[in-house]
């Protein structure tokens, strides 16, 4: 990230570009205004002027002021063609990751086990010394990567990020993706953990969260538990989950091309959402969890920024659990892309962040 910032330094010419429209905004914002007026003088669709926005400060950590102008990632609009390109991606992708791990690890002093639940891959993450209230207490993680990135260890960051400030063990479930295992083969798996899990501790003691794809896979494996009568945990997070696979919701346009992280559906998050539905409908509420039942839902928290994509399938859970009379906390982050609560350890955010999931948990886990 500091690389790609650094890049802007040798262009300051290129930056004085950038900042030229906002001196001309301020000074023709009377035209600007009446232009819009115009524009908008009609209901239906909102006319917006081509604008420029800066990067935050208020509120907001220089760690992650730098994440929030950083580019965009390089891989948002690559559309793989066949399974080859697809699997090529997602390995590239997966080394990059994997290669931050082991200080992360190191940092945070947090352990990672591979092992096999229900026939499925998963790790166990734990902190060297486990708090004595968290004894007993047991997480499941299901990683995000929109179904098709972060195979195998690359998906196991968040979980160490949950044991190092929050002090837990954790499953984290390494599920089949696409392209040689669309859906439901990722639920499927995750349902396998889940009902083996709930034999290794009390389900009172026990939380499952997520991020992204795994904010979505928490939810639907609520409403899968519901329609099965499987034990349901005390609580979940669910940080902004991908809870409509289709291009439906307000942020899905407001945020587009201000995420620099997803960026737009168009990119390869769409050719992601089709590959991974395949034939079956993306309303499909165990494919889209926002269409569901959320009735009996354990009590939630949720996490976005203000520049996320995925904003809208946020707040759209958000008031969907409180409506079906759940207990639902909603952070929302200044400045924030996609998930960018955890991009950076040294972040305050970032301690913030998973502090706040994990006091939510102390609040609802038995001991």
């Amino acid at each position: 990230m500091v690389k790609m910032i650094s890049i802007y330094n040798l262009f300051p010419m290129f930056l004085i570009a950038l900042t030229a429209p906002l001196l001309a905004l301020s000074t023709n914002y009377e035209a600007i205004a009446a232009a819009q007026g115009i524009a908008n003088a009609k209901p239906g669709v909102r006319h917006v002027p081509e604008r420029n926005i800066p990067i935050p400060t208020a509120d907001v950590s220089p760690e992650e002021q730098t994440l929030i102008g950083a580019p965009y990632l390089p891989v948002f609009n690559v559309h793989p063609k066949n399974s080859d390109e697809w699997k090529k991606l997602i390995a590239e992708v997966a080394a990059n990751v994997i290669a931050e791990l082991p200080e992360i690890k190191k940092r945070l002093g947090v352990t990672v086990t591979p092992t096999t639940i229900a026939g499925v891959k998963a790790y166990i993450v734990a902190p060297t010394t486990i708090p004595e209230k968290n004894k007993n207490r047991l997480l499941v993680h299901v990683h995000g990567g929109g179904y098709v990135f972060f195979p195998g260890e690359a998906g196991l960051r968040e979980a160490v990020l949950m044991a190092g400030f929050g002090g837990y063990k954790i499953i984290s479930i390494d599920y089949r993706m696409p392209p040689d295992f669309p859906y439901p083969a990722a639920l499927d798996d995750a349902m396998a953990v889940w009902k083996e899990a709930v034999t290794m501790a009390s389900p009172k003691n026990m939380a499952i969260f997520g991020t992204s794809t795994g904010g979505a896979m928490t939810l639907a494996m609520i409403l899968r538990a519901k329609n099965e009568n499987l034990p349901l945990p005390a609580a979940i997070a669910s940080n902004t989950p991908w809870a409509d696979l289709a291009d439906i919701g307000d942020s899905y346009k407001t945020n587009e091309w201000v995420d620099n992280i997803l960026v737009t559906w168009n990119g390869w998050l769409g050719d992601a959402a089709k590959l991974y539905a395949g034939n079956h409908d993306m309303k499909d509420p165990y494919l889209s969890p926002i269409y569901g039942n959320f009735h009996g839902f354990p009590p939630t928290i949720l996490t976005a920024g203000t520049r996320d994509l995925f904003l809208s399938n946020t707040v759209r859970t958000h008031r969907k659990l409180r409506r079906a009379g759940v207990e639902a906390d909603l952070n929302v982050y200044e400045g924030q892309s996609h998930a960018q609560f955890g991009d950076d350890l040294d972040a305050p955010e970032t301690k913030e962040a998973f502090s706040d999931i994990a006091n939510f948990f102390d609040k609802h886990l038995g001991k």
